[in-house]
């Protein structure tokens, strides 16, 4: 107990933990064989030669003796290189602002340090690398929505123009049959080209901003989702950048889509709201079968996390196995420019 108490007093002491690691572990060794020398010094111990069955016994537990002093009194030293260790694996680039807490000597802080910089230097640059990213790929989600519904969309209106004058001259009826049922086909296919090309890039999310872009958003999955959708969101809300505006759209857009696909649930929500200490939040929620904490997160998730990482938000999952989901991006700075 007391050899115990003395380690503990010893690594709390502050000169002791400003020592290097190379230190420490000469004076744990030099304080063993100090202790040793003591012992066999000052009491009656001794070892006799030659070596006689009890006299070999002795030097063995010796041995073992101070083995296992010096394991005990070297634990304290190395123990931290474990904790750091498990924490850097541990570290999630999509999950920024975790940093490791300084422990241990002089080696160990100087590591766990260097360690918090390099963090530092990668989450900016992983923010700098999103934007740029997300932002050219809204630019191409941009370019190829106006090809879709400018070319694409204006050539299958005129083939139904052409099949409509067709038509109306004189034919055969099976002939008009056979027109109205490839008119009926254009018609959905220019249907399908101008929901790709809302997917793509929201018209109306320039036009009239996020609040009617989400209940456009909720008003088209409605139609045909198997569950109850509801929206709120309030009616005074700050400016937002148009990067903002873009991944709250795209969050909520994902966050409904796999609500949808996985949950099985009856309800869910949308909301978008502003926070007392500034900005706004965007929730979805739902009454479904809920996420496994132990399975990995699926490339939807991730991709909204990389979408709030792109503009500094946080985005937070809360789940529990039965009890449904909520994804919450928490915007504290609404007029972040890409």
């Amino acid at each position: 107990m007391r050899v115990g108490r003395f380690v503990r007093e010893l690594n709390r002491a502050p000169a002791y933990r400003r020592l290097s690691l190379y230190w420490r572990v000469v004076i744990v060794n030099a304080t063993v064989l100090l202790v040793a020398t003591m012992v066999l010094s000052l009491t009656p111990a001794y070892v006799p030669f030659p070596d006689s069955l009890t006299s070999a016994a002795t030097v063995l537990l010796g041995l073992l003796g101070l083995i296992g002093a010096n394991a005990l009194l070297l634990r304290p030293a190395f123990t931290p290189l474990t904790g750091v260790a498990e924490a850097m694996g541990n570290i999630d680039l999509l999950r920024p602002g975790a940093r490791l807490q300084a422990a241990g000597g002089a080696e160990v802080t100087q590591v766990i340090a260097t360690f918090n910089e390099m963090l530092d230097r990668l989450e900016h640059e992983r923010f700098e690398s999103n934007r740029r990213t997300h932002l050219a790929l809204e630019a191409e989600r941009r370019r190829i929505g106006h090809e879709l519904h400018d070319e694409i969309g204006q050539r299958l209106t005129g083939i139904l123009l052409e099949l409509h004058r067709t038509l109306d001259h004189d034919c055969l009826p099976a002939t008009r049959t056979e027109l109205a049922h490839v008119q009926e086909l254009t018609r959905g296919i220019l249907d399908d080209v101008g929901r790709i090309a809302w997917q793509m890039r929201p018209g109306i999310l320039d036009d009239l901003g996020i609040s009617k872009a989400l209940e456009a958003l909720v008003d088209g999955v409605a139609e045909t989702a198997p569950a109850s959708v509801s929206l709120q969101v309030e009616s005074l809300l700050p400016d937002f950048g148009p990067d903002v505006e873009i991944v709250l759209y795209r969050v909520a857009q994902e966050g409904l889509t796999n609500a949808l696909r996985h949950s099985q649930a009856s309800e869910i929500s949308l909301a978008l709201t502003q926070r007392e200490s500034g900005g706004v939040m965007l929730a979805v929620s739902d009454d479904g079968t809920g996420l496994d904490p132990a399975a990995a997160e699926g490339p939807g998730l991730r991709g909204m996390r990389e979408r709030a990482l792109s503009i500094g938000a946080d985005l937070s999952i809360e789940s529990r196995r039965g009890s449904g989901a909520t994804v919450r991006l928490i915007v504290a700075d609404t007029g972040v420019v890409i």
